[in-house]
């Protein structure tokens, strides 16, 4: 999607990419939000409520939607802060018809996923959970939740039904690309006073040098793990035990370690993958170095073409001394850009240690598109606090970026290589974005044709009471 004035807010619906309102937001908070509870005013508020909540709003094939299901959506939205102003019941109906539909003829063409694969993903939002809210009481008790199983349980089931549906709509849109000559009739069919109107935006370079820790401290870690697998090999230490108390992994250390489902798709970085798939059961790697630190694996569980796995991070110590000579060297490279001595862009290519955007001139690409423009109102936190006071042509003093994976410091000066003022859309200027439009209108297409046809297909029902709704699919089959 894109920022757009308010007067232009209704262009989607003439582009064919209807607005579902809070379609986005219940598909990025399905894992982690569900099961609060209003605060009942009286005892004859909850018994009327209660009545509600029992009821069955509608069935997609196998599943079943529960008034309870509407009400406990729209808590969750409302206790995140979203406005819920203009979300109806019937939306919010509709939109869950639409996810156990993707999710019923999922397993009709046998598009499974896992147990183990839900089980991970639940484990990993569970420990994102516990360090936002400080420990699994507190979480409990934020969450209403009884104990940690019968939390691990509705989270399970919800996160099974959320990666079918999305597994299924994936593969509708599989292989649908757009050409040229779409994009371009795609965007000359907008009346001009309808076009989109896209944000400010920055293209934004820097160059990054990254401390690196002493010879002699780099072997004492390689030592120290070579000393872990010593120990669990001949003296029958438990790897588990060993990851709790010294790996350096904050996603995997309170598991002892463990990581499940991990397959050569999974967002692990390409050296930890190939050590992992080489390892038989029970086998325990030698250390080897990724961007992150050192690492031991040891193999648990081999189950086809997934892997559960422990694994050790030690993260050698970076001197205060070569922390201080990296910036001092940015400090250095600055003037020299300053005093003219080569530009912003030489200096990227022969000084910078970050391969992605050094031979690039330092240009930093946006990691939703791969563009080079940011646009304001969308950018990372962090990345606009960093820029945000630069003038034209200023560079910043050195920054200190610590990587929030557990990786080692780096430090980095930047610069706004250009700024965009908010414009009309542009067919050549900004033809990624209008690419990325025409491309959702194709895909909402076949997703719609695919619906329609899925739903005369379903057994679906709808009960008496929400027969009187607008839905955006033929729910009622008229």
């Amino acid at each position: 999607m894109f920022w757009m004035k308010q007067s232009k807010r209704t262009n989607l619906k003439y582009m064919g990419i209807r607005t579902r309102t809070c379609s986005l937001i219940l598909f990025c908070m399905a894992g982690l939000l569900f099961g609060q509870e209003e605060t009942a005013v009286n005892d004859s508020t909850v018994a009327r409520k209660m009545t509600k909540l029992d009821g069955i709003a509608a069935v997609v094939g196998d599943y079943v939607i529960l008034d309870s299901d509407i009400e406990k959506t729209l808590i969750d939205l409302k206790s995140q802060g979203a406005s819920t102003e203009d979300i109806t019941h019937c939306q919010l109906l509709g939109k869950l018809m639409e996810d156990r539909l993707y999710a019923h003829q999922a397993v009709q063409d046998s598009l499974l996923v896992s147990d183990d694969q839900v089980n991970s993903t639940s484990d990993r939002q569970i420990q994102q959970l516990v360090s936002q809210i400080g420990s699994i009481d507190k979480m409990l008790k934020y969450y209403k939740k009884q104990d940690l199983e019968s939390f691990k349980a509705e989270l399970f089931e919800i996160n099974k039904l959320r990666m079918l549906s999305e597994k299924m709509q994936g593969n509708i849109v599989e292989g649908i690309e757009v050409t040229p000559e779409e994009v371009r009739q795609f965007f000359f069919k907008i009346p001009e006073d309808e076009r989109p109107v896209f944000g400010a935006e920055l293209e934004i370079s820097q160059i990054v040098k990254s401390p690196e820790p002493s010879d002699e401290e780099k072997l004492k870690i390689v030592n120290r793990l070579k000393e872990i697998k010593q120990d669990v090999e001949e003296n029958d230490a438990r790897f588990s035990t060993k990851a709790i108390l010294y790996s350096q992994d904050p996603g995997s250390k309170p598991k002892g370690g463990l990581y499940t489902g991990i397959t050569k798709q999974t967002g692990f970085v390409k050296e930890f993958k190939d050590v992992a798939f080489s390892l038989q059961e029970g086998e325990i790697s030698e250390p080897f170095e990724t961007e992150f630190g050192y690492h031991i694996i040891q193999m648990e569980k081999i189950r086809g073409q997934e892997r559960d796995l422990r694994h050790i991070l030690m993260i050698p110590e970076i001197s205060d001394k070569a922390m201080e000579e990296a910036a001092n060297e940015l400090d250095s490279i600055r003037q020299h850009i300053l005093d003219d001595k080569y530009s912003f862009d030489e200096g990227a290519r022969n000084f910078s240690d970050e391969k992605e955007t050094k031979f690039d001139g330092g240009l930093l690409r946006n990691p939703i598109n791969f563009d080079s423009k940011f646009e304001l109102t969308k950018m990372d936190p962090t990345l606009y606090n960093q820029v945000r006071n630069l003038g034209d042509g200023e560079i910043s003093r050195p920054i200190r970026e610590d990587d929030p994976r557990g990786g080692p410091p780096k430090f980095k000066i930047m610069q706004i290589t250009n700024r965009y003022d908010e414009h009309t859309a542009d067919f050549a200027r900004d033809y990624i974005k209008i690419q990325e439009l025409a491309l959702k209108d194709k895909q909402y297409g076949e997703i719609k044709k695919w619906m329609a046809e899925k739903i005369d297909d379903t057994y679906i029902l709808v009960d008496d009471g929400n027969k009187g709704c607008d839905f955006s699919n033929n729910w009622l089959k008229q």
